[in-house]
């Protein structure tokens, strides 16, 4: 029916809309990962902090690397959605999922 397609339609743009929303946000967490790794990583300096224990910085670079992980996971679960809905060679379907990903990339 004609409700049903323009449903999918939009499920399919805000799916789109949503991965190019997690691929910013991981770009984003690895700028932060960036930013929280130690300026040195030689191996004195390695050595210190395991026998030293974990510093605060640590902690937070590997927070930011489970998250990274966890966009990273969302967004190829949602590619694969997207990817699958196109595949149904459905015209609007494919104009749905272009559409959502220029506005998710344009916000």
């Amino acid at each position: 029916s004609r409700a049903g397609m323009a449903l999918s339609v939009l499920v399919i743009l805000l799916l789109s809309m949503l991965y190019e929303a997690i691929k910013m946000g991981k770009a984003v967490l690895l700028r932060r990962t960036l930013r929280a790794l130690p300026l040195s990583l030689s191996r004195e300096s390695l050595v210190e902090s395991e026998e030293g224990g974990t510093s605060p910085a640590q902690g937070r670079w590997f927070r930011y690397h489970v998250g990274q992980t966890l966009f990273h996971v969302g967004q190829v679960v949602l590619g694969y959605m997207v990817m699958l809905a196109v595949m149904s060679y459905n015209a609007w379907i494919f104009l749905g999922a272009i559409v959502g990903s220029t506005l998710g990339y344009f916000m």
